[in-house]
């Protein structure tokens, strides 16, 4: 069987433009895998959004706006991802008269610090730590009105190049406040299911659980969407839309359904 063969000179100028080639490849497929990692080592700020189009109980829509930045600290030899969250809501009021009308401003700001801990392996990132809420709302409707603490933990799991999962648990109780509005105790869990579909595209799944231990009111959405990830020298943008459904709900004011839409950067220099 005749074998091809490129002569000496030729073969190394070929493997010599070839390597650079493989090497962005390799950079690309490594910052779509770590580009939804809330634990990277990377400052980022985000804006997501949730357009809410239907609260139960209410059957009225809303919108939730998040600002969110992250950035990574080292504290002696402890390193740690710091992330804080400012809402920008809109949601349906209504008044003693009855009348219904709707409420825009800001909402309460949220803080957590997570002690990331070294896993030994350097595609798991696991990380614990305290959380935040401050009543920074412009109008009782848009926020709870309560001092809040309690805990977060995060992992991130990227041992397979094509298939991501992990989670963000939270747990935040009320300490202090407006003694005219209800206390908080409330619990989240939103898993993260990524799967990779080559060129900077992927599958997502995102749905943020919550369970409000004050009033037993709880919502379970389960999203299915689509993100594009572009690596760029200074910044990797990660765009994305994710519909979302509640498979089950109880209490007023939760989701049947929204779309939670977002834009990512996390700025590697």
């Amino acid at each position: 069987m005749p074998r091809l063969s490129l002569p000496v000179g030729r073969g190394a100028a070929a493997i010599a433009i070839l390597l650079p080639v493989l090497a962005t490849a390799q950079d690309r497929n490594d910052a779509a895998v770590q580009a939804n990692n809330p634990l990277a080592n990377v400052s980022a700020f985000n804006i997501h959004n949730y357009y809410i189009g239907d609260l139960t109980e209410i059957d009225r829509p809303g919108n939730q706006t998040w600002l969110r930045y992250a950035r990574p600290l080292q504290i002696g030899r402890s390193n740690w991802l710091t992330r804080t969250s400012l809402p920008l809501n809109g949601y349906p009021t209504l008044d003693a008269s009855g009348d219904r009308g709707r409420e825009f401003g800001l909402g309460d700001l949220n803080a957590f610090a997570t002690y990331v801990i070294d896993t030994g392996n350097p595609a798991l990132s696991f990380g614990i730590g305290p959380q935040i809420t401050i009543p920074t709302a412009t109008d009782d409707a848009l926020g709870a009105g309560k001092w809040s603490l309690g805990l977060s933990n995060v992992l991130f799991n990227a041992s397979s190049k094509v298939f991501q999962w992990g989670y963000l648990l939270g747990w935040q109780a009320s300490v202090a406040g407006d003694d005219n509005r209800d206390d908080v105790n409330l619990g989240t869990f939103q898993p993260f299911l990524m799967y990779q579909l080559g060129q900077g595209w992927y599958l997502r799944s995102t749905g943020t659980w919550s369970y409000d231990f004050e009033h037993d009111y709880y919502a379970i959405p389960i999203g299915l969407g689509v993100g594009k990830v572009i690596p760029t020298p200074k910044v990797t943008y990660n765009a994305f839309i994710e519909p979302q459904y509640s498979v089950d709900t109880k209490g007023p004011g939760q989701p049947e359904w929204q779309i939670f839409a977002g834009f990512n950067m996390q700025f590697t220099e």
